[in-house]
């Protein structure tokens, strides 16, 4: 076959590359003036870091195996640590390596700051979700799922793990969403919860890699190429003058919603109705700063923008840079990216112990992604794959069991990819 991939982000990549791997002809678009998406790199006041800083975890199996498949060294790309949420004060819980339930009962009881009663009552909380099959009524929300689970737990773990997996505030968020999310994570085997921090660029880790191996196997990469519309040519499909057997939408959930339209406009209307949440990236530097671990967690507030804080000197980036991430950030786009990136400022000298910066921080740039992800909410509609005979979606947003994450990107563009398989 003859397949258009429109949109060259990590679903589009995955598509393409699978596809290829299938024996057919792949065309590559994409509209904007580098590959990746929403995971790419940019220059920072001449340093080469990202987008907005984002994380992998042990259980993105097609995320890791799609790196493996196109040459990219996953051990020098990503430093893979044990899941930890540990605060500037020493607070939190970290998970040692091991079988999956032990090392979660381990961390638990181990965890720092946290009473008898915070520790028995999750254990009982997770003992519960684990009875019901990670399961619950679609309806529900992470706040309601977790009414039984001591405050502080609530506030230490369950709150910046809801919102930095499914970027939704936890009272809006979906709590059988959330729930998939820590069976896989959490409870799917050994190593499935661990971090995987990226030590180089977004598009060092995937992206190019991938299209390098797409052109050595005579895939067509088309940068910088909008798509403007999709025709009907006989059985398959025209774009930008090519016609094509197959074409796979792997662009936005807008942009798929307006190509798709004029053949399904029930599909197009669903993709259209998302809402979205924001992320902001706070890039700072203090030379000769260094943090306790590559990533600390931070609690959250009207006053305190950010809920991690990324260290990238651990990481074997510039050191003296930290990205400070602000997911769920609505409140805060509206507040304004100055606004932010000096209540990041304050929240830095506050949260830390004295002497932690060896030099004032100071702003480098305040990234906004306004349409980061979608609003993972409970029972959420999300669209189907198939279009139309011959047109299918691919992105982290179609009907699947992950919030917007890599990892659901992948896997949505290899199933994209899969649905061609026989048709060779």
């Amino acid at each position: 076959m003859r397949l258009a991939v429109v949109g060259g982000g990590w679903a589009g990549l995955a598509a393409a590359v699978r596809a290829t791997e299938a024996g057919h002809q792949v065309a590559l678009f994409e509209m904007a003036a580098q590959w990746g998406g929403r995971a790419r790199a940019v220059e920072v006041d001449g340093l080469p870091l990202d987008n907005g800083q984002h994380i992998l975890i042990g259980a993105y199996v097609r995320t890791l195996d799609l790196m493996k498949a196109v040459g990219a060294d996953a051990n020098a790309g990503l430093l893979r640590l044990p899941l930890a949420l540990r605060y500037p004060d020493g607070r939190g819980l970290r998970m040692p390596h091991g079988p999956a339930w032990l090392v979660f009962g381990l961390a638990v009881l181990r965890a720092e700051g946290w009473t008898w009663r915070d520790k028995l009552g999750l254990l009982r909380a997770a003992l519960g979700w684990a009875a019901s099959g990670f399961r619950c009524t679609p309806a529900a929300t992470v706040e309601q799922l977790c009414a039984g689970v001591p405050p502080r737990v609530r506030q230490l773990m369950i709150d910046p793990l809801c919102v930095a997996a499914l970027n939704t505030p936890a009272a809006d968020a979906s709590g059988a969403v959330f729930l998939r999310v820590l069976r896989d994570a959490l409870f799917s085997g050994a190593g499935s919860a661990d971090l995987l921090l990226p030590r180089q660029t977004l598009s060092q880790l995937l992206p190019l890699p991938a299209c390098a191996w797409l052109a050595a196997r005579g895939a067509a990469l088309h940068l910088g190429s909008r798509v403007d519309e999709l025709t009907r040519a006989g059985s398959g499909w025209q774009v930008r003058g090519e016609t094509f057997d197959a074409v796979v939408l792997a662009c936005s959930a807008g942009e798929a919603a307006r190509l798709a339209s004029p053949h399904h406009a029930a599909w197009a209307a669903r993709a259209a109705a998302f809402a979205y949440e924001p992320i902001i990236t706070v890039y700072v530097r203090s030379e000769g700063a260094r943090l306790a671990q590559a990533m600390t967690a931070l609690l959250d507030g009207p006053q305190a923008p950010a809920q991690f804080v990324f260290d990238h000197g651990a990481l074997g980036g510039t050191p003296g840079v930290f990205a400070f991430v602000v997911s769920g950030a609505r409140a805060w786009v509206d507040a304004g990216l100055a606004a932010t990136g000096q209540a990041v400022l304050l929240q830095a000298q506050r949260d830390f112990p004295a002497g932690t910066w060896a030099t004032p921080p100071r702003v480098l740039r305040v990234l906004a992604e306004k349409r980061a992800t979608f609003r993972c909410a409970p029972a959420l509609d999300r669209p189907e794959q198939v279009i139309a005979p011959g047109l299918m979606a691919a992105g982290d947003y179609v009907a699947g069991p992950y919030p917007a994450t890599l990892e659901g990107a992948v896997r949505s563009g290899e199933a994209a990819a899969g649905h061609f398989e026989g048709a060779l």
